[in-house]
This record gives C-alpha cells, sequence and structure tokens, in this order.
C-alpha cells in the first residue's frame, strides 16, 4: 500500500528529527524552558511575549520568568513530538484496516502507539519531576526505541537481498545480535552522561583526568532514584561520581568499537561489502564525534551531532538485524 509506506518514511524522517530537537533541547539547557505541560505557561500555542501574558505568566508560575528563546525551542519539540504521535497514530489505523494487503500483522504499529503514549508521559515527567535523571533517560531511550521500530516496520515493506546458507548465517546472526545490543546499552549509558551533566568529567583523552584508572564512585553515580545533581541523600553529586558515569560512556564506547568493528571487518566478503563500509563509516564517524566532544569542550552543533551519529549507527546495525532475519526466513 503506498500511502502506507510513504506515511513509514515521513514518520522515520520525523522521528529522526525529533531526537535531534530533543538533543538540541537538552544541550542548550532549555529542557525546563516551560514549566508546564502540555502547554507553555499555560499556552497550548506559542510562548508568552505581550507584557500582560508574561505578567499572567509570573503570577501563575512564581519565580519562573519567562525565557522565550528556551521556551520556544521547548514547544517546537514538543509541536513535532505531537505531529508525530498523530502520524503513529494514522499508520497504526492504516495497519489494521488494511492488514490484508498488506500481508503483515497491524500488531507492530499498534506497540508503536503505546510506546509514543509512555514517551508522552516521560515528556512530562521531565518537566514536572525537573529533568530527574532516569525520567530523562527513559525519555532519550523512548525516542530511540520509536525511531528503531519505525525503521523495522519501513524495512518490512521492502523484500530481497542476498542470502546465506546453515552455519554462516547463525553465526553472523548471534555476531549482529550482540553488536544491536552493545550499541543500544552504549546508547543509554550516553543518555545517562547526558541527563546528569558528566559530559566534561573527564576533559582530556584518551585518559581521564590525567591517568587511566581515575577516583569514580559508581555506587552514587549509577543511583537511579534521585534528582538531579544530588545524590541519593539529596547531597550535591560527587565529582567521583560524575566521573564514573563519563568513564563506563568511554568504556562502552571501546567494547562498541571492537564488537561493531570486527562485525564490519567480517562484512568484507564481496556480497556484504555495502554493509560493511556503512557500519564502519556510521561508527568512525560516531567515535571522532565522541573524542571531538571531549577535546573540543562539548560544543553544541557536535554535541547534537553525536546523538544524530548514535541514531544512525542504532540504525544502521537495526537494519542488518533485518535483513539477516528475513534471510533466515528465507532459507528456513
Amino acid at each position: 500500500m503506498r500511502l502506507y509506506r510513504q506515511l513509514l518514511v515521513v514518520a522515520t524522517l520525523l522521528a529522526f528529527g525529533v531526537i535531534l530537537l530533543g538533543a538540541y533541547v537538552r544541550l542548550s539547557d532549555a529542557g525546563l524552558g516551560c514549566p508546564d505541560w502540555p502547554g507553555c505557561y499555560g499556552q497550548l500555542i506559542g510562548v508568552p511575549a505581550a507584557a500582560h501574558e508574561q505578567s499572567a505568566a509570573l503570577q501563575a508560575f512564581p519565580g519562573k520568568p519567562v525565557e522565550g528563546h528556551k521556551a520556544w525551542k521547548e514547544m517546537v519539540h514538543r509541536y513535532f513530538a505531537g505531529g508525530l504521535g498523530l502520524l503513529i497514530a494514522l499508520i497504526a489505523l492504516l495497519a489494521w484496516r488494511h492488514h490484508r494487503a498488506l500481508h503483515q500483522s497491524p500488531w507492530l504499529p499498534s506497540v508503536l502507539v503505546g510506546v509514543v503514549g509512555v514517551q508522552a508521559l516521560l515528556g512530562m515527567w521531565t518537566v514536572t519531576l525537573l529533568l530527574k535523571p532516569v525520567i530523562v533517560s527513559a525519555h532519550l531511550l523512548g525516542g530511540m526505541m520509536t525511531l528503531s521500530l519505525l525503521v523495522w516496520l519501513l524495512l518490512r515493506q521492502h523484500h530481497g537481498g542476498q542470502l546465506l546458507f546453515g552455519g554462516e548465517l547463525r553465526a553472523l546472526r548471534i555476531h549482529a545480535a550482540l553488536a544491536l545490543f552493545v550499541v543500544g546499552v552504549q546508547i543509554a549509558l550516553g543518555g545517562w552522561v547526558s541527563s546528569n551533566y558528566a559530559a566534561l568529567a573527564c576533559g582530556d583523552f584518551p585518559t581521564c583526568l590525567g591517568v587511566w584508572l581515575p577516583e569514580m564512585d559508581f555506587a552514587q553515580g549509577f543511583q537511579m532514584r534521585r534528582e538531579l545533581g544530588q545524590s541519593a541523600d539529596g547531597a550535591l553529586l560527587s565529582n567521583t561520581a560524575l566521573t564514573a558515569i563519563h568513564w563506563s560512556h568511554r568504556f562502552g564506547a571501546l567494547i562498541v568499537t571492537v564488537i561493531v568493528g570486527r562485525l564490519a571487518w567480517v562484512l568484507r566478503r564481496p556480497e556484504w561489502r555495502p554493509w560493511g563500509r556503512l557500519l564502519a563509516a556510521a561508527l568512525l564517524v560516531q567515535v571522532g564525534l565522541g573524542i571531538a566532544n571531549i577535546l573540543l569542550a562539548l560544543p553544541l552543533p557536535v554535541a547534537v551531532a553525536h546523538n544524530a551519529g548514535a541514531a544512525v549507527l542504532l540504525s544502521v546495525t537495526l537494519a542488518f538485524n533485518f535483513q539477516l532475519w528475513q534471510a533466515s526466513s528465507h532459507t528456513a
């Protein structure tokens, strides 16, 4: 069904854009540009600009003056996210109405609607719970999951591809699944770094604070139930905790480089070489952006690009897993 495929393409691109907007809002310190949800200072459309609107906003939200540039960033992100949600609901409706013509189960689009619903709740809690790290990280992962499901649905609309046989296919599937897993874990670690503002806890590379193993407090750093910038008991989050968060992401990057890099090397055979080159390119760009963030002290464009790189690497790894899954189905 042509309309269904077109909507999936648009939704996938929009999901990628929403991820970038979310990163831009978070990294430009505009996550609380609007103190309420879903509107902004009580307005569903726009932000308070006129003098009487700003006066009313101050009365409704004492101590929270309107910062128009931050508020607009947050609202633009919400508008795009809302548009994506409506588009996904339409995709699910079409999947149910035309599942016979599509020859596909409508349950995965329905699951995607549920994911978007949870994302909306996480977006609200991000504001109402004042950027609690576990909520912000979960919101980022929800965005990546939304993109992944859309990519999977889009890939289901295409058929064909090279096949491998027997043990070779099974071994490659295991390697590809492991690569997808470590990329997902690394994205979660990156989200934890971002939500705790630990990106500059180590300002040098490849060492951290001048040594390979600095002093770190993993228990405090990876305590989930706490407020932003605080430990579980309400004290200020220590530098050793921030270092542990940052160092863990670096170590995860090393693991991803080894596993995904090895997969790209394995795919040097002519029939799989394009996949190997694509994986290698996505990996090298992402690693380069991560290093640049450290050495250049987290410039906003590079930091946003690093989030985009994570989404691209995830999508490419997922797409290759789909290719192997499809090959396995055909072989069976």
